[in-house]
């Protein structure tokens, strides 16, 4: 049976304390092994690829609309924890309107070679510390077809709740390790058979239209950080840098945007017909 809890300060609600602080939750959660997965929609995804729940946190009235998750929560031992909505409120620091919560167990991420094996298409993070943009590259990424993406030593995690969310839930979808060290870890794609790409302005890039005329087998997109863009030193290691042309006097997209575009333009060529 759901368990009830009603102290802020219950010890099975540790997972949960402070959601919205972001620097503790920084720390709190690589290092304790978890993250933490917000809406019905997202905890289902979860699931569905196998990752492990800790404990799930809800208001009563989501017990219906996850009755077979809390089933099998309870067949496999997994608490599951039920409070009014103010009692949450005080312990997380937002108002529960997403349905649930769960505290999941943090998978170990795959080698760089696991990660890229098959791949044709791939998106680079370099340092990009917008949770909001992180969670939107993943969810165009699996929208247009990126077979995985890469996130630098020094980019937001993919899996902290707010990039989860406004993923929707597809950072469990679209295969992604982080790539150690960077911009060393342009070397390592060039090995792979990746001819790496990075999206910037400079005097030497090519035009999207003139790399997608002619697209590599196998190619890997750099997507920068907000505000500086990439370092000089990737810029330098890469193998071509390619610019989005702009109108209407604007210099460039958000890092979301122009990757959603990149990707679009530069998808894989479907597999010839056997």
């Amino acid at each position: 049976m759901p368990t009830t809890v009603s102290d802020p300060a219950d010890p099975r609600l540790a997972d949960y304390v402070s959601l919205t602080d972001v620097a503790l939750r920084r720390r709190l959660e690589p290092e304790g092994g978890l993250y933490v997965a917000e809406s019905e929609k997202v905890i289902r995804r979860a699931l569905a690829a196998g990752h492990r729940p800790r404990s799930f946190l809800m208001a009563e009235r989501w017990l219906t609309d996850l009755a077979d998750v809390v089933e099998d929560a309870e067949a496999a031992g997994v608490p599951v924890l039920v409070g009014d909505h103010d009692v949450i409120e005080r312990l997380t620091g937002f108002h529960l309107h997403r349905g649930a919560l769960a505290s999941m167990h943090r998978p170990v991420l795959p080698s760089l070679a696991e990660t890229l094996e098959g791949a044709r298409r791939v998106l680079v993070l370099e340092d990009v510390v917008d949770h909001t943009n992180v969670g939107a590259v993943f969810r165009s990424a699996a929208a247009l077809g990126i077979d995985a993406v890469l996130v630098t030593p020094r980019c937001a995690d993919p899996l902290y709740r707010r990039a989860v969310r406004v993923s929707m839930g597809t950072v469990f979808q679209v295969p992604w390790t982080r790539v150690d060290p960077w911009p060393g870890g342009v070397a390592a794609l060039q090995e792979l058979g990746f001819h790496v790409a990075a999206l910037a302005l400079s005097d030497d890039s090519v035009g999207l239209d003139e790399l997608a005329a002619d697209p590599p087998q196998r190619l890997a997109l750099v997507l920068g950080t907000e505000g500086d863009g990439l370092a000089r030193r990737t810029l330098a290691a890469v193998d071509t840098v390619v610019r989005i042309p702009m109108a209407g006097g604007v210099d460039s997209l958000n890092v979301a945007a122009a990757g959603a575009v990149a990707a679009w333009a530069l998808r894989a060529p479907a597999h010839p017909e056997g």
